[in-house]
């Protein structure tokens, strides 16, 4: 027999066989389909606890590659047995939806599935799914001994032991929901899932977060308007570990959409205008599991900067009729929506400006505080820990309008609802001409000449006022009134000038070794804001110490809408 004739012999042999097996297959691959199907819908249900249901619209396996895609798949909650869960008090605080076009599923081992009822799987991907996240606030049953059968036992029926060596999600759009209120949407979310393992041993391994070794998730370049279209928020890249517990964010900006002037009149009150960089936000120690499970926000520390604040108020408009104690801001902290307990937040490198137009002289004034640093311990409304530590507290510095050296500590009763808190600190040496920037647009006045030694202020406060102690030395202290001429320019007021030095302004503090304090005691009206009281009563120390304290005041005006008395 020829070479030629054996060769093709084997090849029809080869041949023949491959076709049986083809035809095989594909006879296999039509009669698991049904069966392949109910198992799949059968896991999720118990794996859920009757929760979630899986559906698709057809399934395509290759049984010699050990693949298989799903076409059309939705997973969605079962609400009538969330219902339940929710009267027994086991009802999770997020709830899932999921849509996609399609699901692959790639190195299945089929005989080992079938056989051995062990599901081991290379590679899972879900390209482009639309995921929706629903919170709901729930009550749940206070802690007691585990009675819940585990994950595994819930399988262990359909298989023993379930392996993924990689579950990538492509692109994802994720939307957060409260209830029916969409609150926030997520474009083209990454997540990489890496060695997943359910089996007898798996819930007691602790280096594991869901059943994986590793968790992550990554988003770039995300942008969106916010609802009412004033703001535009960008982040060039936010990355997170669940395993590792953290969090980052890079190039985080919330872009007003309108200059200065113009954002102020969209509104008919006064509206802070906030542009905000942050070059990093980073969250470490964070608990997501307890954050999905208990919808309890948990974290070691929050850093922030290096990052630029500037905020800008139109002191033309009148004040908004609220009461702005409730935002001081521990109190706002009461009002989200879920327990939050942050052990510390860090600054480096902030920066932050706050400016207001002042109508009577038509100009801009600007507090700067540059490379604000420091920390603050124990930011948290959830009630267990309060019982532990109802303070926060915050050990600040910074260069007030770049120059003289401030340090602040303050003192946060998160349980006191009246906002009670107290602050101290003190300030070093610099030169007063550099306020002049502030001074003379929002108080027409301008420092030709003084010199701080120092400062220091020890005050009490809450949402009613502010009593407490500032003592303020310096040294060669000279101003200029200001104010217009005829034709409306800025000119100097040279009688009331030398008046205010000759007899009101006291030149030097201590004066003939005899140094001046000042008690402080102020009413808190309700259209101040938390800072306004800080420096407010800080600044009505420091007039009684240069000897201006008779001179009264300019009143905040009225809010709008009540008529003045």
């Amino acid at each position: 027999m020829t070479r030629k004739r054996i060769i093709l012999r084997w090849g029809i042999v080869l041949l023949t066989v491959l076709t049986i097996l083809g035809i095989g297959l594909l006879v296999l691959s039509v009669r698991w389909k049904p069966v392949l199907s109910e198992k799949l819908k059968a896991g999720v249900r118990d794996a859920s606890g009757g929760l979630y249901r899986v559906d698709f619209k057809d399934i395509h396996l290759q049984l010699l590659t050990g693949s298989a895609t799903m076409d059309g798949l939705v997973l969605q909650p079962d609400t009538a047995r969330y219902r339940q869960l929710a009267v027994q008090k086991k009802a999770p605080v997020h709830l899932f939806r999921l849509r996609m076009d399609r699901l692959k599923i790639s190195g299945v081992g089929i005989l080992s599935a079938y056989f051995k009822k062990k599901v081991e799987i290379h590679t899972i991907l879900l390209d482009k799914p639309s995921i929706d996240m629903i919170y709901h606030q729930v009550v749940r049953r206070p802690d007691t001994p585990q009675t819940d059968s585990t994950l595994y036992q819930k399988l262990a029926k359909t298989i023993r032991l379930l392996s993924v060596k990689t579950i990538r999600i492509n692109e994802a759009d994720f939307d957060y929901y409260e209830g029916e209120k969409k609150l926030n949407r997520i474009q083209k979310l990454n997540l990489r899932v890496n060695d997943l393992l359910i089996d007898s041993l798996a819930e007691q391994d602790t280096s594991r977060v869901f059943y994986s070794r590793h968790v992550a998730f990554e988003l770039a370049g995300y942008r969106s308007k916010t609802k009412d279209g004033m703001y535009e928020i960008r982040l060039d890249t936010l990355r997170g570990s669940l395993v590792k517990k953290e969090l980052m964010m890079k190039g985080l900006k919330l872009i007003p959409q309108y200059a200065e002037i113009p954002f102020s009149r969209k509104y008919s009150v006064q509206k802070d205008r906030y542009d905000l960089k942050f070059s990093q936000i980073a969250l470490t120690g964070v608990d997501f599991v307890k954050l999905n499970e208990e919808g309890r926000l948990h974290l070691k520390q929050l850093s922030i900067g290096p990052a630029k604040v500037a905020i800008f108020m139109n002191r033309s408009l009148p004040p908004p009729a609220i009461d702005k104690g409730r935002n001081f801001p521990h109190m706002a902290l009461k009002r989200l929506p879920f327990p939050t307990d942050i052990q510390e937040i860090k600054l480096q490198g902030v920066d932050v400006a706050y400016t207001e137009f002042e109508p009577s002289t038509e100009q801009k004034g600007t507090v700067k505080l540059q490379n604000v640093q420091g920390t603050i311990h124990h930011v948290s409304n959830d009630s267990l820990q309060l019982l532990k530590q109802r303070y926060a507290n915050a050990a600040l510095s910074t260069l007030v309008m770049g120059a003289g050296k401030m340090d602040v500590k303050i003192n946060f009763d998160l349980l006191a609802s009246d906002g009670a808190f107290r602050y101290e600190g003190k300030i070093g040496a610099f030169d007063m001409k550099v306020l002049n920037p502030l001074s003379e647009p929002l108080g027409k006045i301008r420092i030709e000449s003084g010199y701080v030694n120092s400062a220091a202020f020890a005050i009490s406060a809450n949402r009613k006022g502010a009593k407490g102690k500032v003592t303020f030395f310096y040294r060669d202290l000279k101003v200029q009134m200001l104010g217009k001429d005829s034709e409306d320019k800025a000119t100097k007021k040279g009688l009331l000038s030398f008046l205010a030095n000759a007899i009101l302004i006291k030149d030097d503090n201590p004066t003939k070794g005899v140094a001046r304090k000042a008690d402080v005691q102020m009413e808190r009206v309700p259209q101040a804001s938390f800072f306004n009281l800080m420096w407010k009563s800080v600044f009505l120390g420091i007039r009684e110490s240069v000897g201006i304290g008779i001179v009264p005041m300019k009143p905040m005006p009225e809010p709008a809408g009540k008529k003045r008395k």
